[in-house]
């Protein structure tokens, strides 16, 4: 098994924690984003990472690879076992990729006013879901689950974005904090995202 991977890819990341997570000996192979080799051009036809290989199976969009890994590997399980808990689990992941990654993207994507713009709306909806991470151990739930493995490439990468929590965001710093002391989300780490330096995620008075 193979997982293609751009070093700071914050899909890619996802799927690498779930590697770690689940124990799963794979390797990363970690490509240029801009110089893609033929390899991965030739797996996937629009040479994007996460790309998965699981000898003749090969996946190519985080979500899909997430929940294959978790199939493929029950143990432990990342996704509750019920019908409706993984539905809003899904749901919260999907929440997640439109509200704060779109944002992410339009940050190192856009203009310069898009991105100022985008930091105001993203810093304003991680302190609007305060509550969320404050009413349980990891975010809305009581296990480490593969909306975690959402959430936390997210918060690591704050304040390589230059995007300072106000004081009263602890319960955000204290849920990032956990997550980041997880053996496998340190593993789960490329030397690049290393020097982000998002353990310290930025508080402000």
């Amino acid at each position: 098994m193979t997982l293609y991977s751009y070093p700071r890819c914050l899909h890619s990341h996802r799927a690498r924690i779930v590697l770690q997570e689940k124990g799963i000996s794979s390797e990363v192979d970690f490509v240029s984003i801009t110089d893609s080799p033929q390899e991965l051009l030739e797996l996937n036809p629009y040479g994007t990472t996460p790309t998965f290989v699981d000898r003749d199976l090969v996946l190519y969009q985080a979500d899909i690879i997430m929940e294959y890994l978790d199939e493929r590997f029950p143990h432990p399980p990342l996704y509750p076992m019920d019908p409706v808990s993984r539905a809003r689990s899904r749901l919260l992941t999907y929440r997640i990729e439109q509200d704060w990654y779109s944002l992410y993207d339009q940050i190192l994507k856009g203009d310069e006013k898009q991105a100022v713009k985008a930091k105001k709306t993203l810093r304003e909806n991680l302190i609007a879901a305060m509550p969320v991470f404050a009413a349980k151990p990891y975010f809305l739930s009581d296990e480490f689950t593969l909306v975690d493995c959402t959430v936390a490439p997210l918060l690591w990468r704050l304040s390589s974005l230059h995007i300072e929590l106000p004081k009263q965001a602890e319960p955000i710093r204290n849920y990032a904090k956990r997550i980041f002391e997880r053996d496998s989300f340190q593993a789960s780490l490329s030397e690049d995202e290393r020097d982000l330096a998002g353990s310290g995620l930025a508080l402000t008075a």
